[in-house]
């Protein structure tokens, strides 16, 4: 018998944040400001879900950890200053969804490869405060996606079993990280995923859009 949903960890970006323009814009101003190659919109939106220094060298075979590490500070510096004109929104039915979950009892949190401080500014600021109880960031596990500890150490933070967590993404990554922490998984199409790459994660559900998850618990 399958045991009830208690907690959905879901990812930030590409699944509740539409903030796709806003990274690209921004790792392509620090590429310009670097002296790299531009990469296109296309690239930039592909290593998305990945800690900020691993986006970089992804798309640079052969640089440093000293060069990425480069980027990601300009990185950081630009996209705060850039989220004051480009300002991120929530997918649509993103916070009806989450009133919904809440009035079942199911409690949400998010792992995400963002720093704990920029997903705790995006929660209040995107309305997501009455419902997210915990905050998994880059800098609270030492193993990033696809390694199951941000969701292993969300369930112990929160005292739940893998069976009775549902994660949801938008990444390969996201799903590869539910699947190895044993919870089922869920992908959201509407992100910055290859639909091809999407679907040979394996997810247990697909869905369209996020309201969709609520008759999967």
């Amino acid at each position: 018998m399958a045991m009830k949903t208690k907690l959905v960890i879901f990812d930030f970006d590409g699944t509740l944040g539409d903030t796709q323009r806003n990274i690209v814009v921004t790792m392509q101003q620090v590429m310009r400001q670097l002296g790299l190659a531009v990469a296109s919109d296309a690239v930039c939106a592909s290593v998305i879900g990945l800690p900020l220094n691993d986006c970089f060298k992804t798309i640079y075979s052969g640089m440093t950890d000293a060069e990425a590490e480069q980027c990601a500070d300009a990185y950081r510096q630009y996209f705060f200053l850039n989220a004051k004109r480009l300002v991120p929104k929530p997918f649509p039915h993103v916070l009806e969804t989450m009133a919904e979950l809440k009035r079942m009892g199911v409690s949400m949190s998010i792992a995400s490869s963002r720093t704990s401080k920029s997903l705790l500014g995006f929660v209040r600021d995107m309305g997501f405060g009455p419902y997210i109880s915990h905050v998994v960031g880059c800098e609270d596990v030492e193993h990033a996606k696809p390694h199951p500890e941000p969701v292993l150490k969300t369930l112990a933070a929160l005292n739940v079993s893998a069976r009775e967590a549902l994660t949801v993404g938008d990444m390969p990554v996201d799903i590869l990280m539910g699947r190895a922490a044993g919870t089922r998984t869920c992908a959201v199409t509407y992100g910055n995923a290859d639909p091809a790459a999407l679907a040979a994660s394996r997810p247990d559900f697909t869905v369209d859009d996020i309201g969709a998850i609520i008759p999967l618990l």
